[in-house]
């Protein structure tokens, strides 16, 4: 478990795009792999064998060493019935649990008003990107969204505290009227408030950081960089959320997945490099997902929207190893060409929020749902 003196942190990372799961963890062993995939597969000998029937993609060296490790567990087959195949509609459906009807809350939303239903945080949780990921929205609950930390805030310049706080107040003041006109500019001129103190109080998250720790020059890696920087300045940020993409790969697959996983897999292993130099890496666990898989067959040069994926979760706490079974690949078993799901994402996210997290997971998940024990 946790240290006691430490509240657990996850770190989201999305894959977004619809990461081909047949190529992430390829099953080496089934002779039906390269019989749907004449064009776009793995060759046998650059694998990354995890044990007879699994391996890895040959650019995740760093992650495969840290699943032999045990720090890594592969969460197989996840998803849910019906899969509509729509970017927007899967990652909508994954960001607010609602399969069925649009939802209007964020998953990670409802955990952080559970975590602090006073919004005494305001950077309880940070959104590493340009815009809000819809996980992380709920009515009245403040996250903190930073595209690039070293020039994040606008009050950085001012000081001493007092002085900030008096230029909160004329900013509050000057936009009073607008704020009072109704509860959706109430909603965001609190946002705003919030946003600059938020600001504020990231800004020594750079100032603090030290480590001999060489992240790679690419997106992923400065926004994890970012995230260590913010966990190890102890501001009590419990939810990070973060992005790598695109893995729509309908085209030059083997080119463009080769790449996007040589930055992932680097970029997490000095991630946690980074949190053990500092003896901070105990409480934080990682959760990578992708709002679908990809089609059984090549289309020649890539795959299609598919349905059934795949879900890794890293970190010291975490249980490593396989959870729940490859689909079947047998042509009878596809649907629509595709694997089918048989673990719920639902039941994913209980395990996170409530073995984790120490959340109440109905509220926030939507339901019970039976749960992988990879915490």
């Amino acid at each position: 478990m946790t240290d006691s003196k430490k509240d657990p942190v996850i770190v989201v990372m999305q894959l977004s795009g619809g990461n081909d799961y047949m190529n992430t963890v390829v099953p080496h062993s089934n002779s039906q792999y390269r019989d749907y995939r004449p064009n776009v597969n793995i060759p046998e000998d650059e694998v990354l064998h995890l044990n007879n029937d699994i391996g890895f993609h040959p650019s995740m060296a760093p992650l495969a060493d840290m699943y032999r490790e045990g720090n890594v567990a592969i969460i197989h087959g996840v998803g849910y019935e019906n899969s509509p195949r729509s970017h927007f509609r899967s990652m909508d459906i994954w960001h607010t649990c609602e399969p069925e009807t649009l939802g209007t809350e964020g998953w990670l939303g409802r955990a952080v008003r559970q975590i602090d239903p006073g919004k005494k945080n305001v950077v309880t949780a940070v959104s590493m990107g340009p815009s809000l990921f819809r996980a992380l929205v709920a009515p009245g609950v403040p996250v903190a969204t930073v595209e690039n930390l070293d020039n994040y805030g606008l009050l950085t310049d001012i000081s001493p505290e007092e002085k900030r706080d008096r230029v909160l107040d004329r900013y509050k003041r000057i936009y009073s009227p607008m704020i009072g006109s109704g509860p959706v500019m109430d909603f965001l001129g609190q946002t705003g408030l919030d946003a600059l103190k938020g600001a504020d109080i990231l800004n020594i998250a750079p100032e603090q950081y030290s480590s001999t720790v060489e992240y790679g020059d690419n997106s992923i890696s400065k926004k994890l960089r970012s995230i260590a920087q913010i966990h190890l300045a102890d501001l009590g940020t419990r939810v990070f959320y973060c992005d790598l993409g695109s893995f729509d790969t309908h085209a030059d697959q083997l080119a463009t997945h080769d790449k996007l996983w040589t930055a992932a897999s680097g970029a997490i292993r000095d991630f946690f490099d980074d949190l053990e130099e500092h003896n901070a890496a105990d409480n934080v666990t990682m959760f990578l997902f992708s709002e679908f898989g990809r089609r059984v067959y090549d289309n020649g040069a890539g795959t299609d929207h598919g349905a059934g994926g795949v879900c890794l979760a890293i970190g010291n706490q975490v249980k490593g190893g396989e959870y729940g079974q490859y689909p079947s690949m047998k042509e009878s078993d596809l649907d629509q060409g595709d694997l089918v799901p048989d673990l719920d994402f639902r039941g994913v996210y209980t395990t996170l929020v409530e073995d984790w997290m120490k959340l109440d997971p109905v509220p926030i998940v939507g339901g019970q749902f039976e749960k992988p024990t990879f915490i």
